[in-house]
């Protein structure tokens, strides 16, 4: 039986972005015993077949101007349509590193995930205000939760 496919989609401008990135994924590989696979993107690199082929998401973005980030935007505007019919209740979950409140950014990701009918599987994880190393270990425990969700086929 081939493994399952995590696929991780997030924009990581910056240093601290990047290590919030770079948790997820450790997070999404700390166990050996999975059988997923998984496959870290930036927006501009993901497209509709990613998508397609994953059996779960995780979305990381920037909060810019109180919206996310315009790649993440793209990201949505070139697979929305290609998916909108194949990827129902594909299960999902979104971090954002928020400068401010993040509740703009947020509600914008849940506005095109609630057409596309992806299923939030927990909480997003909103990294406000100034940098707190405790960002990382959030995000560590995000990309753990996903990847045994998905193994699991709790999801």
């Amino acid at each position: 039986m081939p493994n399952k496919r995590l696929l991780i989609i997030a924009h990581a401008p910056s240093d601290n972005t990047q290590r919030l990135r770079d948790a997820v994924v450790e997070g999404a590989q700390s166990d050996d015993g999975l059988a997923v696979d998984v496959t870290a993107l930036s927006p501009f690199d993901a497209g509709p077949d990613d998508v397609l082929a994953a059996n779960g998401i995780i979305l990381g973005t920037t909060e810019n101007l109180g919206y996310m980030s315009g790649a993440l935007k793209d990201f949505f505007d070139r697979i929305y349509y290609p998916c909108l019919e194949h990827t129902q209740g594909l299960p999902y979950c979104l971090y954002i590193r928020a400068g401010h409140d993040g509740t703009g950014t947020q509600r914008g990701v849940e506005t095109i995930v609630t057409g596309l009918r992806w299923r939030a599987v927990q909480e997003p994880i909103v990294c406000r205000g100034d940098w707190q190393d405790e960002f990382v270990g959030q995000c560590r425990e995000i990309g753990a939760a996903m990847a045994y969700g998905v193994d699991a086929g709790i999801f």
